[in-house]
């Protein structure tokens, strides 16, 4: 099987999360207007969002919540298991990090 390698940059991740927003509520028949008002997020910040990629992570996460994403940000930032700061400093430290960003 061929090595597949995730070479999203920050804006290219933007532009995904914006498209598979989009396409969701699309999918779930919902207009732009009936997600403002499912998820509490104003029109014109939605339009913008869906338009740009541009909105607030609590604006984002009601989003996710109104179209039944919301489970996916809890591996967003995975816990690094360290006793102390100083632990991160370790070489086998920062080989667990390295090896779970690619797990």
């Amino acid at each position: 099987m061929p090595l597949v390698l995730d070479l999203d940059t920050p804006s290219e991740m933007q532009d995904r999360v914006r498209a598979a927003a989009s396409s969701r509520r699309i999918a779930l028949g919902l207009t732009q207007a009936d997600l403002a008002a499912r998820s509490g997020v104003p029109l014109a910040t939605l339009k913008r969002f869906e338009q740009k990629g541009q909105i607030s992570l609590a604006g984002l996460l009601a989003l996710a919540d109104a179209l039944d994403a919301l489970a996916g940000f809890g591996a967003l930032f995975p816990t690094i298991e360290a006793a102390r700061l100083e632990d991160l400093d370790k070489p086998a430290a920062r080989q667990r990090v390295r090896k779970r960003k690619g797990s």
